[in-house]
Order: C-alpha cells, then structure tokens, then sequence
C-alpha cells in the first residue's frame, strides 16, 4: 500500500493539556481513509497540522514522500466542519476570488465553476449572496471550493452537516467518484454509517493517542466473536432450542408460529460450527447461517470505552 500522506511522532500540547501524543498514521493514496474518534480526541488538531494552520512541537509530516511545507498547501483541499464563506459577498464574486487564491487563472476557473455548478445543480445561485442561502445551500458552494483546483489530498470534515438525505446522497457519489478518479482523502465524522459506506481505512484516537489503523474489513475480522443468526425450521413441531443445543446459550430467539421459523442469536464456541450446522440440519431446514460482524459504531464504542475503563 503506498501512501499519500505519513504521519511520524506527531505531538502536540496547549500549555499542560497534551492534545496529540505521538501519533504516527500512514494516509494511503486513492483511498478513504476515516479518522475517527470522540470530541475532544485531538482529531481537529491533526488536520489543522496538516493544513499548516498549526505546527507540531515534535514529528514530522510527509506529503507524497517529500517533508511537508508551504508549498503543499495548493496540493490539498480542506472542507472544515465550521464552514468560512463571507455571507455579504454574492456567491459567484467569491468563488472566483477563492479559486484565485488557489493559483487558478480567472479564465479557468470560470470554466471549473460552471462544470461543478451544472453538476450540482446550482446555477441560478451565482448572484445571490450567502447570507441568502441556506446551511446545505452554504455547504455545497464551500465543497465546490474545496474540490475546484483538483487536489492530490481532500480532507472532509463532517461534509454531510446540513444536508437533507438527498444532498448528502449527491455529496457522497461526488466523494466516491473524486476518489475513482485519482483522489486521496481523509474523511473525519461521527456518523459511523457514512464511514461503513465510505471508508477502505480508519484510524480511531482516544485522549490524544491513536488506538486503532488499519483497514476496516481487517479491523472487523479482528473484533468477531463467533456470533452468528440463524433462521430454522424444526422438522417436528417446537423444539426446545437450549436441549437442542446442548447448553449454548441463545442471546435473542422468536417463534413464528405462522411460519414455524425459529429466528436466534447465539455466540458459538471455537470449533463447534459444523457440529451445530449438522445437529441443526439433521433435527430440521436451515434458512439462514450468518456471521454478525460488528459494524464500525459497535467498534468505536467498545474500543473507546475499554480505553477509559482500563486507561
């Protein structure tokens, strides 16, 4: 996996509060990598570390191999979750001049404009001034700006903030296609369903301490516990499940009469899977035999909550 962004022994304090304490992550390139974590976890400071709104006091930060400076800067693209567009300003005056700052011509960037304003779907906003808009109106101007100068690393902070579930619909296949298109991008969020949707990588930080990376389908391997769901239909009337399965206990069952169909949970012992797929087979109809894999919020909650309960 090549990266598009190494974070090395970063650290960061504000007097005796230690907001960052030597994180090292490894962004990788053309992916979605989701940085996770609580309020208050040191995920803000990150980005605006790596935006060059702050510097760290020790570490170091490499963009596309090369130690990150200034010049970086026009080769990322920050969406913040407190959104920074001038309300008294007309929307097509400051989407020019914002395009500008990025090193783009007028001439080009009129044309980049028009491309994302079709394909938003805003057109007739050009003259209105931001004040008139609303929050999700607000927001899709200020994602056009981060995206316009086409740049190697996209970070979104909570980008679907404001957004009926339409827009945020049209935001996410904008995301994707950035993305498919050659973009690396870092997504930070607590709406743990966008990051199962979006997300090939993580990394969770907890008290200014990174405490997990890696890929998200590795990191749900990792965190299974045997549980499976199964649906059965017993071949001779009710069956009393707990006999049936020779003491393992069940964490959730229902009957349905109408259809004779037991419907439970239960967490299965190492090694004894095909011996409950035989016993089950052989005393009636499997339907159904699924592994629950813990979703990615069940993840972030056990992970943070084993942090402060252990320190």
């Amino acid at each position: 996996m090549s990266s598009i962004l190494s974070i090395r022994e970063v650290t960061k304090s504000y007097g005796p509060h230690k907001a960052l304490d030597d994180i090292s992550l490894e962004i990788p390139s053309n992916r979605i990598f989701g940085l996770l974590g609580p309020n208050g976890a040191g995920k803000t400071t990150l980005i605006r570390i790596i935006n060059q709104i702050l510097v760290p006091d020790s570490g170091k930060i490499y963009l596309d191999g090369e130690p990150l400076t200034q010049k970086h800067v026009a080769q990322i693209g920050y969406l913040p979750e407190e959104r920074g567009l001038y309300k008294s300003m007309k929307v097509g005056e400051q989407v020019l001049y914002l395009a500008q700052l990025k090193g783009l011509s007028r001439s080009e960037a009129r044309s980049r404009l028009k491309y994302w304003f079709d394909k938003l779907d805003i057109g007739d906003w050009w003259g209105k001034k931001v004040q008139e808009l609303s929050k999700g109106m607000a927001q899709k101007v200020q994602f056009i700006v981060t995206v316009l100068h086409r740049p190697k690393l996209l970070i979104f902070d909570e980008p679907f903030s404001g957004f009926d579930p339409i827009n945020a619909a049209l935001i996410k296949d904008q995301i994707l296609e950035l993305r498919d298109e050659g973009a690396s991008i870092i997504f930070s969020t607590h709406r743990m369903e966008s990051v199962e949707e979006l997300c090939e990588y993580i990394g969770l930080i907890h008290r200014s301490r990174l405490l997990l990376e890696g890929r998200l389908t590795d990191i749900k391997k990792a965190y299974k516990q045997n549980r499976f769901r199964i649906e059965w239909t017993p071949g001779n009337g009710e069956v009393a499940l707990e006999q049936l399965l020779n003491g393992t206990p069940v964490e959730v069952s229902h009957f349905d009469a109408e259809e004779h169909l037991w419907d439970f949970t239960l967490q299965v012992p190492e090694g004894e899977k095909q011996r409950l797929l035989h016993t089950l087979s052989e005393k009636g109809s499997i339907s159904s035999f699924r592994e629950l894999v813990p979703t990615a919020n069940e993840i972030f909650i056990e992970t943070v909550q084993k942090k402060d309960l252990h320190g």
